[in-house]
């Protein structure tokens, strides 16, 4: 399958340790798809802000939720630009000097405008591929959203056309002068791990097959 690129605009070039960018939308959907938080930056009237919130992708584009009286919400639906990032941490680097220590990460940014999720039907279509996200195979078990529930929620989605994508991975890159340095270098990695799942004390149903898995899955 053929590559396809992102071209970078003025704000997504990376300049600072550019041979770890990427602009490579296969990459770019990778690390959106391990992540159920994301970052929103934006600013209004009462200063600047970067709020965390659930995200999913639908194929090009990223969506987010939450009630109409989200006070991020409520400025995202006014045309505001916004920088929205999501960044996995995959370990810390350990070099012979401080100054070349790092670590390794993978780091999604996105710009651009929220749209409002306005039909019915595809508001719907949202939220049921958030729920597959969550766990994959619960949707046909739960009580479905209720009009009324739908009514308080919105639902905005931002384009993942400009974009940028940074990593890092491998051990640390020593200057030549630091060799002699006696001191142990390499990585610690950083793993996210999955626990057993956990029934509620009011539990009355057996353990689900995707709940099962839980722990056995890849974070």
């Amino acid at each position: 399958m053929t590559a396809v690129a992102l071209p970078p605009s003025p704000r997504t070039r990376v300049r600072r340790v550019a041979e770890l960018a990427s602009y490579e939308q296969a990459t770019l959907y990778a690390i959106v798809d391990a992540a159920f938080l994301c970052h929103i930056a934006f600013r209004d009237d009462k200063g600047s802000h970067c709020i965390p919130t659930a995200c999913w992708r639908i194929d090009g584009h990223l969506y987010i939720h939450g009630s109409n009286g989200s006070r991020m919400l409520k400025q995202l639906v006014n045309d505001t630009d916004v920088c929205v990032t999501i960044t996995h941490l995959d370990g810390l680097v350990l070099a012979r000097s401080a100054f070349n220590h790092t670590m390794n990460y993978r780091s999604a940014m996105v710009y651009g405008q929220f749209d409002k999720v306005s039909d019915i039907g595809q508001q719907h279509a949202a939220m049921d591929a958030l729920m597959e996200k969550l766990a994959p195979g619960r949707l046909a078990q739960v009580r479905g959203g209720s009009a009324k529930e739908y009514a308080a929620t919105t639902v905005l989605r931002i384009a993942l056309d400009e974009c940028a994508v940074k990593q890092r991975k491998g051990g640390p890159l020593d200057d030549a002068g630091d060799m002699a340095h006696v001191v142990w270098t390499g990585e610690l990695p950083f793993t996210h791990s999955r626990g057993a799942a956990i029934a509620d004390a009011l539990n009355t149903s057996a353990l689900p097959a995707y709940a099962a898995a839980w722990s056995t899955e890849s974070a």
